[in-house]
């Protein structure tokens, strides 16, 4: 009796780790062995979500939690320079490509390691997605120059090279190892 007692209550404290926690406190209980954090913010330098990313069995995994963006779907991708200046957030960079191949998932060439999938921001303006990028490993994503994440101000339609369409950047945040 008190060992379905117990196996009930890890249950339950499992529950609550991988529910509704924030990217900050899914951070402390993600299994990689290295992470990075990204404080998303808009051209007026609001914050409007976060983004970690975690070396997971020799792939990288992101999360990307985002909230006060217009409803639609949103391209967002992994740059590849840590620098995020407003209002255009080019300082960003390209999409990060260490394998060379073309955007989208969609493209035969494609895609790059920085390609993720839409985000479908609701009509109360927040998403949260996670996913695991196609290839590059934590070390090169965190090389001298670190990355960033963007989200765009359109659709991605996975296909068209370098960016899938998704038009300006609206967000964007730097890596940073936690």
């Amino acid at each position: 009796m008190v060992r379905m007692g117990l196996m009930a209550a890890l249950a339950v404290s499992a529950l609550g780790v991988s529910g509704c926690a924030t990217p900050e406190q899914n951070a402390r209980y993600m299994a990689g062995k290295f992470r990075a954090q990204a404080d998303l913010r808009n051209a007026a330098g609001e914050t409007v979500g976060t983004a970690v990313a975690e070396e997971v069995d020799g792939a990288i995994r992101v999360m990307v939690e985002a909230r006060g963006l217009p409803a639609g779907e949103h391209g967002t991708h992994v740059h590849t320079t840590g620098k995020c200046v407003a209002p255009d957030f080019a300082s960003a960079g390209p999409h990060w490509n260490p394998t060379t191949h073309q955007h989208g998932k969609e493209n035969p060439a494609g895609p790059h390691a920085g390609d993720m999938p839409n985000l479908s921001v609701g009509a109360d303006g927040s998403d949260r997605t996670i996913f695991t990028l196609p290839a590059g490993t934590f070390q090169q994503l965190m090389d001298e120059d670190g990355a960033s994440l963007v989200i765009h101000a359109g659709e991605d339609d996975y296909k068209t090279d370098p960016s899938g369409n998704s038009g300006g950047r609206i967000a964007c945040g730097v890596f940073q190892s936690v």
